[in-house]
């Protein structure tokens, strides 16, 4: 990391400048003087210690150095931009900032936006995936879904339904012969034999998944057998990708909500815990 920038301005004016071929242009695209641009360019080639432009009367050229400067420049100018255009999204007076885990996004939120876009159409709803729990103090999130968080200070936190875990696979898997696929946490065919679930062939060897969500997706391919969500479950199951192996279900994760304490009264956070928590028990 270097310790002293250029200025940016100056960068603007060498960029304007190598693009344009022109001193005297430069200046007119930046409402500048060209004294200014001129003086702009010596102080960032007094920086570099190297020149930047071969100058031969009022024509001037890029060296290599320019050259390679000139490529590094524009990418952060442009960066520089849309970072400054997408902090607009920020200003939106009807903005709901939901932060969940990918895997309830893909396969249990997404299927059903449409009836929330539908009934509540007047709120902007940006959906923030994160594989990590996010701190809510210092992340810009009004609230969380997810399975794998806990308390926070600064929020609200309630438990909105206690999932259940069971083992499925594809319908035309064969019955002999079936990969054991592995997740984590509760995925872990270690949790379904400590509360006490059936063998249903499961190995200790074969495919292993950090993403719940992948996991699923790969029993719902007929990758093997695997412990599955019965919330996550259900698209898949009705479109006669998953069937399950037994009849019992052992305890899942809780999947909780975080609210932060600056979005408790916004009528768009109450909107959408309301519609959650009838989706949820549908």
């Amino acid at each position: 990391m270097l310790k002293h920038w250029p200025p940016l301005n100056a960068l603007r004016g060498f960029e304007a400048a190598a693009r344009l071929g022109s001193f005297h242009k430069a200046a007119e695209a930046l409402n500048l003087t060209q004294s200014a641009i001129s003086q702009q360019i010596r102080s960032l080639e007094s920086y570099l210690e190297q020149p930047l432009f071969h100058r031969t009367g009022r024509s001037v050229s890029l060296t290599d150095a320019g050259h390679d400067l000139l490529s590094t420049t524009q990418t952060l100018l442009q960066q520089l931009a849309v970072g400054i255009r997408r902090l607009d999204q920020y200003r939106k007076p009807n903005q709901l900032v939901v932060n969940t885990t990918p895997a309830f996004a893909r396969h249990w939120l997404l299927p059903r936006l449409a009836d929330f876009h539908q009934r509540y159409p007047e709120v902007d709803l940006w959906l923030f995936t994160s594989f990590e729990v996010p701190d809510m103090a210092s992340e810009t999130i009004d609230l969380a879904i997810r399975d794998d968080i806990g308390a926070q200070a600064e929020c609200s936190f309630s438990v909105l339904h206690q999932d259940l875990l069971y083992p499925a696979c594809h319908p035309d898997l064969a019955a002999q012969g079936r990969t054991t696929l592995h997740g984590e946490r509760e995925m872990d065919w270690s949790h379904w034999q400590v509360e006490g679930g059936e063998d249903v062939g499961q190995q200790g060897k074969g495919l292993n998944f950090s993403d719940p969500g992948l996991l699923l997706e790969a029993a719902g391919e007929g990758l093997g057998i695997a412990l599955v969500s019965q919330l996550l479950a259900q698209r898949l199951v009705a479109q006669g990708q998953l069937q399950a192996l037994s009849a019992q279900r052992v305890r899942g994760p809780a999947w909780s909500c975080l609210v932060h304490r600056d979005s408790q009264d916004d009528p768009q956070a109450r909107r959408f815990l309301e519609w959650l928590k009838v989706a949820l028990a549908g």
